[in-house]
């Protein structure tokens, strides 16, 4: 027997008690059958208590319960001193306004108590991070926040999707650079899904990579990674949820997405992107050095042979035209630093 089939029972009884007695006083007052109305107004509200019952008391509270477990302990103790100071706010106002005549007297300090509560909790919640740096960073929290093995403060990094398809972070895992806890929402892994189902080929097989590469973070990344139910309600798009989540967790957002990248800048989230990682770790080359390339294929301009490093760097050799498919040692003549990445210009060594 549920919880709520036993206030379903409870609720039909009471308001049954209620339609009989409102029954017969309503037939007192028409001069009418006190059976008939009694009966009717009964099973009027034996129905209304069957089905209205959960909805105004354990629902209710199922959905409240969910919110508050979804909730971010950093938030959940933000809203609460929220609370706290709306109704001492409301306590200092209430007396002035209890002067006040009949019925004004009564209703307003109860409307200002629900309101600057409302206001105490919305304001902590959303400037939470502005509150926490006045107080010194995040010490005022520092004891509601999840706890590692050791004692140590639990850090998080958000994985979004573009990422996790792209498949570097699997390398950059095992390597131990990033410390904490890559977090994986639930939205995320549900966009991933669906992008594996998709009925477009090529979509689908960037999902079903981005499985294959999760699968193998969980199995074999230095970093732990964890897949969370929190979400952020009233939110729909993928982007906004991680943004949102990640202002709540204060964790930065791992990515490789420009938009994603630039929005969150914007917002004052933290952004680790991948290919800006990529760019950083290349081998720095200086005029005048030389490097072994093979060249395969030509050039934009007359006689120019292009070939590629390891690391996808980009190697445009003057007169490299007519050592197509061949290795030589070329002489850096310059490097360029671009938007799309890294390009050296280069000439063949003497003899080449």
């Amino acid at each position: 027997m549920s919880i709520e089939f036993i206030f379903r029972m409870f609720g039909m009884f009471v308001l049954a008690l209620v339609g009989l007695t409102s029954g017969i006083q309503l037939a007192r007052l028409a001069d009418a059958d006190a059976i008939l109305y009694a009966t009717v107004f009964t099973l009027l509200g034996a129905l209304v208590g069957l089905v209205v019952t959960p909805w105004i008391t354990i629902r209710p509270v199922r959905a409240l319960r969910n919110r508050i477990h979804q909730m971010p302990a950093q938030q959940l103790v933000a809203a609460t001193l929220g609370l706290t100071v709306g109704l001492v706010v409301a306590l200092l106002v209430s007396f002035p306004l209890s002067l006040l005549p009949e019925p004004y007297r009564y209703i307003l300090p109860l409307l200002g108590a629900v309101l600057f509560s409302y206001l105490g909790i919305v304001v902590m919640v959303m400037r939470q991070q502005d509150i926490l740096h006045l107080f010194g960073g995040r010490r005022l929290f520092r004891g509601s926040e999840p706890q590692a093995a050791g004692g140590h403060d639990e850090r998080y990094v958000l994985l979004d999707t573009s990422v996790i398809i792209d498949g570097r972070i699997a390398d950059v895992g095992q390597t131990g650079f990033i410390t904490g806890v890559m977090l994986v929402p639930r939205f995320v892994l549900n966009e991933l899904q669906h992008v594996a189902d998709s009925s477009d080929m090529l979509r689908r097989n960037r999902g079903r990579r981005g499985l294959d590469i999760l699968n193998k973070l969980q199995k074999d990344s230095v970093t732990p990674v964890r897949i969370t139910d929190k979400d952020v309600e009233d939110v729909r798009e993928v982007d906004d949820k991680l943004i949102m989540l990640a202002k709540q967790l204060a964790c930065p957002i791992l990515t490789n997405d420009y938009n994603l990248n630039r929005v969150a800048e914007l917002q004052g989230v933290p952004v680790l992107n991948i290919n800006e990682l990529a760019n950083a770790v290349k081998a720095v080359f200086l005029s005048g050095e030389t490097i072994q390339v093979k060249i395969i294929q030509e050039g934009k301009e007359v006689g120019q042979g292009v070939g590629y490093l390891d690391d996808g760097t980009m190697v445009v050799v003057e007169d490299g035209r007519r050592h197509i498919n061949q290795s030589l040692g070329v002489v850096v003549t310059k490097v360029l630093q671009t938007a799309a990445g890294r390009m050296i210009f280069a000439k063949p060594e003497s003899g080449s």
